[in-house]
């Protein structure tokens, strides 16, 4: 199928992908949209997302006495991504670019297509290792009203109306094999049309191929994803020497189709392909119970009051409290072999500091329904956390801790978690809330939390004893490794331009989003601040739909 009247063709209908499009329509330019899945799955996993942005010096974080500048964030992004790579080079210039961006224009590019906020800022990534050491110095993650969704809604938007004018086109169920290139001149796409499939969104679609397709334009931008629904891939890719062996167990926190095939098709094109063992992947996945796609995961967003232990019950070491480093929380995990971890806390503690990650699971905000969100400041434990509590299998609830131990091991199937050990653990934990003061670092980080004010109100608990019978009955969390992101990616330029491995740019040919490492090949190093998945998507989206545009 030759396509003449076409300028650019994007692969990808993700939120990179919209973001991509609706840029080159705005330039006046003619865009096909392909995608392998059906449209019932348009804007990729930012729908699923819980809608988190990192934003620098925002109102919302002055309006809570926050105190953030381009500078500092420049600090923490820096400790925290770690570059000591030659290949770091273009990853290190659109970090500092996404930077420039976040302290600029990208609220008010945001909010100028109707994208709001809500008022409490998230402290992700906490750090708590140093001044120097990685982490977020502040809270920088800013939770857009209506999640997943409400980030989706005005690109999805955008390309609708360039689709009604004519400038943009859909080809869904188109899956993509390969580059058409000529005298090294990447001119279009080729692969398999798949049968229909009306399959609800996130759920495994027919791989029956019914038709081939070639596609010709005048540029490329590849916009397809990572690679966290292909566990062999995940595991292919793990860094052994780095962080241990891969769990043999692990839970998806994206679909199956998120399985890196093309991003793996366009590096044997000629294009470079960096950092493939840089990964982003979570210590705190639950089974979800209500799965949408195999093995679907939830992860949870913890405050920093829960107690961490391993499967015997011994506590983890500094730092690896709840929410404040993940890859090193991780490395610490797969390199000491442990089948899985726990969170051990109480009813007092789980109704103010779990979160849930995903749009699905949390309706108040994803429904931009003010009654409900209100209801996260009375007490009363989130429904979406109670029908885990209810109905999740990695969940254990008792009233007292020796049933609780017991819980855990009937669970598991083993003996493995001493009692012994465990109270000891809690006893030397709730001890060092007798006075304000204290040596449990952990304890003296919640305190410092609870100094700001969103934190105090809608994040953080009272520092309690968890033993104490006034907390409610005591809660076991089994953890797991949950799937997530990839860091690395195809290199590009800081137009969004495909280099090959010696540099130089592939003509026709750009990628964007987590496909290209959110930026360069893997704008985040070894870690993310947090917030900056969904925002390297809409800005290398944005910065490759503007550049193939302008040809």
């Amino acid at each position: 199928m030759h396509t003449p009247d076409t300028d650019v063709i994007v692969v990808g209908a993700g939120i990179a992908g919209l973001t991509a499009a609706a840029e080159i329509a705005d330039a006046g330019r003619r865009v096909l949209l392909l995608d392998q899945e059906g449209e019932q799955n348009l804007g990729g996993q930012a729908f699923w997302s819980f809608g988190g942005l990192f934003l620098i010096d925002s109102p919302e974080q002055r309006r809570l006495g926050i105190r953030d500048s381009r500078e500092l964030a420049g600090r923490d992004w820096a400790a925290t991504a770690g570059f000591d790579r030659a290949e770091d080079h273009w990853p290190r210039r659109w970090a500092d670019a996404y930077l420039d961006f976040a302290a600029g224009e990208k609220r008010a590019w945001l909010t100028g297509q109707g994208m709001r906020f809500f008022p409490a800022v998230g402290w992700a990534e906490r750090g708590g290792q140093g001044a120097d050491a990685p982490g977020n110095s502040v809270p920088r993650f800013h939770i857009t009203w209506g999640t997943g969704p409400g980030v989706m809604e005005p690109f999805e938007r955008r390309v609708r109306e360039h689709v009604q004018a004519g400038r943009i086109g859909f080809c869904f169920r188109h899956r993509v094999r390969g580059l058409n290139i000529t005298n090294g001149v990447v001119h279009g796409v080729h692969g398999d049309v798949l049968e229909p499939s009306d399959v609800a969104r996130g759920e495994a679609s027919s791989r029956v191929v019914v038709d081939d397709f070639s596609l010709n334009a005048g540029a490329v931008v590849v916009t397809s994803g990572g690679i966290g629904g292909n566990f062999d891939l995940v595991r292919r890719n793990w860094p052994v020497e780095r962080m241990g062996p891969p769990p043999k167990f692990m839970v998806a926190g994206v679909p199956r189709h998120v399985d890196g095939e093309l991003q793996a098709t366009v590096a044997r094109s000629g294009a470079s392909l960096i950092h493939e063992d840089r990964m982003w992947h979570y210590t705190e996945g639950l089974r979800n119970w209500n799965p949408v796609w195999p093995g679907h995961g939830i992860r949870i967003l913890p405050g920093p009051s829960s107690l961490w232990l391993d499967h015997t019950g011994k506590r983890l070491p500094f730092p690896h409290y709840p929410g404040f480093d993940s890859l090193a929380t991780l490395t610490h995990i797969t390199r000491s072999g442990y089948p899985h971890t726990w969170f051990l806390l109480n009813r007092r503690i789980i109704k103010k500091e779990f979160g849930l990650s995903g749009s699905e699971q949390n309706p108040d905000l994803t429904g931009k329904d003010v009654r409900l969100v209100l209801r996260r400041v009375t007490g009363k434990v989130p429904a979406p956390v109670q029908a885990f509590m209810d109905h999740g299998e990695d969940f254990v609830i008792r009233g007292n801790l020796r049933d609780l131990v017991a819980g855990v091991n009937a669970l598991v199937g083993t003996q493995d978690a001493d009692y012994a050990t465990v109270e000891r653990e809690v006893q030397d934990r709730d001890a060092q809330l007798l006075n304000d003061v204290g040596k449990d670092t952990q304890l003296a980080l919640v305190r410092g939390a609870r100094g700001l004010r969103s934190e105090r109100l809608m994040r953080v608990s009272p520092p309690a004893p968890i033993l104490d019978p006034a907390g409610g009955p005591l809660i076991a969390v089994r953890l797991n490794v949950l799937t997530r992101k990839t860091l690395g990616g195809l290199e590009t330029d800081l137009q969004g331009r495909v280099l090959s491995p010696g540099g130089e740019v592939i003509p026709g040919l750009y990628a964007a989003g987590e496909v290209a490492g959110f930026g360069g090949g893997g704008m985040h190093g070894y870690r993310s601040l947090e917030g900056t998945f969904l925002g390297g998507c809409l800005f290398s989206g944005r910065v490759a739909g503007q550049a193939s545009a302008a040809g």
